[in-house]
Parts: C-alpha cells; sequence; structure tokens
C-alpha cells in the first residue's frame, strides 16, 4: 500500500470512520504512529533545535494545506507532537493515514 502516492479526498455526506480492522492494516503502513485513547493517530518528532522544529512544522502546514487535511500540532521547543483525525467523522479515514505516510516521508528526507 503506497500511500504517499495518494491524495486526500473530502469526506462527504455518508463518509464513516474506518474499522477496527481497516485501522489495523493501516497501522501496518504507517508503523511510527500510534493511536491514543480517543483512536486519533499521534507521533512525536525530536529535533536538535527549536529552528529545525520550526521549518519541519512549516514544511507541514503547506503539505496539509495542497491535501486540504490538518494535523493537530503541539509545539515544545524540539519537540513536535502531531495528532491526526477526520473530523467529519469522529474517527479515522484513508486521508489520516496518507497523510501521515507523507508526513513520515518529509520527516525522512529531512534526517
Amino acid at each position: 500500500m503506497e500511500l504517499t502516492k495518494k491524495h486526500c479526498v473530502p469526506c462527504e455526506g455518508e463518509a464513516k470512520p474506518l474499522t477496527n480492522k481497516e485501522i489495523e492494516k493501516y497501522l501496518s503502513a504507517v508503523s511510527a504512529w500510534q493511536l491514543n485513547k480517543q483512536c486519533h493517530l499521534v507521533r512525536t518528532f525530536t529535533f536538535s533545535e527549536f529552528l529545525l522544529a520550526m521549518d519541519f512544522v512549516n514544511k507541514i502546514a503547506k503539505l496539509a494545506e495542497q491535501e486540504g487535511h490538518h494535523p493537530d500540532f503541539h509545539i515544545h521547543y524540539n519537540i513536535v507532537e502531531l495528532e491526526i483525525w477526520t473530523h467529519s467523522v469522529n474517527g479515522l479515514t484513508e486521508n489520516d493515514f496518507i497523510l501521515a505516510a507523507k508526513i513520515d516521508k518529509l520527516f525522512n528526507s529531512a534526517s
């Protein structure tokens, strides 16, 4: 499953969150991400300094805007915590995993 080659699509009307079985399948493609208590995707990134963390956040912001799908950011000096879920369905959709995979690719290319 090559999620980085896909694009987020708007969730319309009858869109439903993924089932637990579907979530497990997608999680294997973004193994650095975890589920929190709310069943949102979460991941923490650590950098050597504040400006590197902010550069990464700005790259994610540009990507998120292109995809039309936006994560929640929590920034603590050199630590960036991301939380992703689809607000309109109050759960996870393929879009969340596409964005997570693309964020991983950004991080790996910056490392």
